[in-house]
């Protein structure tokens, strides 16, 4: 009923005459076209929305970019924090080194104490020798711990006797230590001509031998301690065995010699 009654109303269609169906669908025309006066759409009323393809995936594309360059920025900051943290650990270190100047420490071979040394095959060596080494600390701020310690003996560059342990030590600031071990082996076969070459220096009244100490050192710098290193120690024995102007001390059936003979140390 308001329906007619708006279209009786309506002041133009009162001027063209009595309504008929062109003047309803004009009617229908003319209220569509008006401003919705409800805030929500009509119940019937589908809304469908047109998508811009390109501009959507230019935004996709911005956003993945920005989230890229973000992780990138991200990363480089990263790396350079990481940069600087080694470079000053790397300077702390080498000032405090620099500072506190570590020397290598120093050996000595004091003496060496013959049990036996036979020639049994010209390819068979036994040997039994007791070895005096004296090992000082030159530093005054760095201490040193001694780990896993081995002495053996060689001859013509070749080993003749088995590795014996030194038990582990710390060495303090300007300390000294004096080891005495006992470095033998039975039955060692080495070659031909080594054991005919022992004979001989038997014959002529001298021996060269080498005394060799292999581990691995620490240095303690106040509660700081490093890591391992490793310890290599050369010392010559030049010992008078068998000769006529014998200077060795006799002790029951061994025979020491006195040596005093300083050792090459590296670490």
């Amino acid at each position: 009923m308001r329906f007619w009654h708006g279209i009786l109303n309506d002041k133009n269609i009162e001027d063209r005459g009595p309504p008929t169906l062109a003047h309803f669908w004009g009617y229908i025309d003319k209220q569509c076209a008006k401003p919705l006066n409800s805030p929500f759409p009509p119940r019937n009323l589908v809304y469908t929305p047109t998508l811009d393809h390109h501009h959507s995936h230019q935004t996709m594309a911005e956003k993945c970019s920005h989230h890229k360059n973000k992780r990138e920025r991200v990363f480089k900051r990263c790396c350079a924090c990481l940069l600087i943290i080694g470079f000053i650990i790397l300077f702390v270190i080498l000032l405090v080194w620099a500072i506190l100047q570590p020397k290598k420490p120093r050996f000595i071979l004091q003496d060496a104490t013959i049990f036996s040394l036979n020639v049994s095959a010209p390819n068979i060596i036994s040997t039994t020798v007791q070895v005096t080494i004296n090992s000082r600390n030159p530093n005054s701020k760095v201490g040193v711990y001694y780990d896993k310690l081995s002495v053996y003996a060689s001859y013509h560059n070749q080993q003749i006797t088995y590795y014996t342990i030194i038990p582990p030590v710390y060495q303090g600031h300007k300390d000294t230590n004096v080891w005495s071990p006992f470095v033998y082996g039975n039955n060692v076969p080495v070659a031909p001509y080594n054991g005919l070459a022992l004979s001989q220096d038997q014959s002529n009244g001298a021996i060269r031998m080498i005394f060799k100490i292999d581990g691995r050192v620490k240095w303690k710098v106040g509660t700081f301690v490093s890591g391992r290193y490793h310890l290599h120690v050369t010392c010559p024995a030049y010992i008078p065995i068998g000769n006529n102007r014998n200077t060795g001390i006799v002790l029951g059936t061994a025979v020491k010699y006195q040596l005093s003979q300083s050792c090459k140390v590296s670490v």
